[in-house]
């Protein structure tokens, strides 16, 4: 990979393929996929359903990856960053990665690395009571310096020797989701501990890592550094979650350009810019009517998400990676690739096609040949 130009990486969502554990807490025949042929306009001029142009493939067939992964490669996005589900030694979904990505016939430029995905897949969708907890405390994951350490050997072991990783100054790229979770139940100490436990680990491997705190809260932001992280980036940074039921686009993506600065004066370390193409969870909610719940996954919606919007947002992360960003090489995380039943995806849909991939090929094209005179 040439550290040169920018980098475009996509978290990958590893929901749509069959797996035993997360299948059997649903009806015979459940599938993610029905959740987003199901889902019905709410409201005059909602934009659903979002439907696949591939349509509801197994993304453990590796022959289905391929075509990701060319589609990728074509339109300039670098690496996907897959949520890899670990608690205490219980793995899901590991299918998409291990049977897709891994399993192609000819595996090309596109690199792929790990985010943590410290809480686990939710067991009822579509989400039917409002008054729930937000996150069921059955799906968080706790963790403790051994634990962690037996986490960083296994993914070494299996996915950090591969040619294919996607590495930072020759480190391996290494993302925890919930940040605040694993800083909060292990407190900032023991979490340093843990993270220096992994890179002595590591480093009997011959490796080293690269560990991103995902979202960090304000009261541990100056702390990262010191418990162990090396950049700071974000998963979906759109909406304002506290915010209205119906967002727009334009106004949440210069609320959030705006806050891109702040994050390195604040925790000291390099920020990688995130957006997103939208925001939509309907898909996996319950239908309640026009009286909907305010939270998860009933709001926010985000409206007037074009290619052209996004585009836009795109455009300005790219100049932020290019001459803000202390990253070692100009880099932007968009969220997601695939995450088709919460309304942010760049594979091509029935009703604009390729359009967000041909933004993404675009901004890139422009900002590498900018760099190169």
């Amino acid at each position: 990979m040439n550290d040169k130009g920018l980098k475009i990486g996509a978290y990958y969502y590893p929901g749509w393929h069959h797996c035993r554990v997360r299948d059997a807490a649903f009806p015979r025949g459940w599938s993610e996929w029905q959740l987003v042929y199901d889902c019905q306009p709410s409201f005059a001029g909602h934009d659903q359903p979002k439907l696949p142009m591939w349509g509801a493939e197994n993304e453990a067939d590796p022959e289905v990856f391929t075509k990701k992964t060319d589609a990728a490669e074509k339109f300039g996005v670098d690496f996907f960053v897959f949520a890899y589900y670990w608690s205490r030694g219980k793995r899901l979904l590991e299918g998409a990665l291990d049977q897709g990505f891994l399993g192609r016939a000819a595996r090309g430029k596109t690199r792929f690395a790990l985010m943590w995905a410290n809480r686990m897949p939710r067991k009822v969708m579509p989400v039917k009571d409002a008054a729930a907890q937000l996150i069921d405390p059955s799906r968080l994951v706790y963790t403790d310096p051994a634990d962690f350490c037996d986490f960083v050997r296994f993914v070494a072991g299996r996915y950090f020797v591969q040619p294919d990783y996607y590495k930072v100054d020759g480190a391996c790229y290494l993302s925890i989701f919930d940040t605040a979770f694993f800083i909060r139940q292990l407190g900032p100490a023991t979490a340093a501990r843990a993270i220096t436990e992994a890179r002595t680990i590591l480093a009997e491997m011959g490796l080293k890592l690269h560990l991103v705190a995902i979202d960090p809260i304000a009261e541990h932001q100056p702390l990262l550094k010191e418990i162990g992280f090396d950049s700071v980036t974000h998963y979906v940074f759109l909406p304002d979650w506290k915010g209205d039921y119906l967002q727009e686009f334009s106004a949440c993506a210069a609320l959030r350009q705006k806050q891109w600065a702040e994050y390195q004066p604040a925790t000291g370390l390099p920020y990688v810019p995130s957006v997103s193409p939208g925001w939509d969870a309907n898909a996996r909610a319950a239908d309640y009517g026009k009286q909907k719940p305010q939270r998860y996954p009933w709001s926010p919606i985000i409206t007037g998400n074009t290619p052209e919007a996004f585009g836009a947002f795109l455009d300005a992360a790219a100049s932020f990676a290019c001459h803000e960003s202390k990253f070692p090489h100009p880099a932007v995380m968009i969220s997601s690739w695939n995450e088709w039943s919460e309304g942010h995806y760049l594979e091509p849909d029935v009703k604009n096609g390729f359009a967000l991939l041909e933004q993404v090929q675009k901004v890139k094209q422009r900002h590498n040949a900018h760099r190169d005179k």
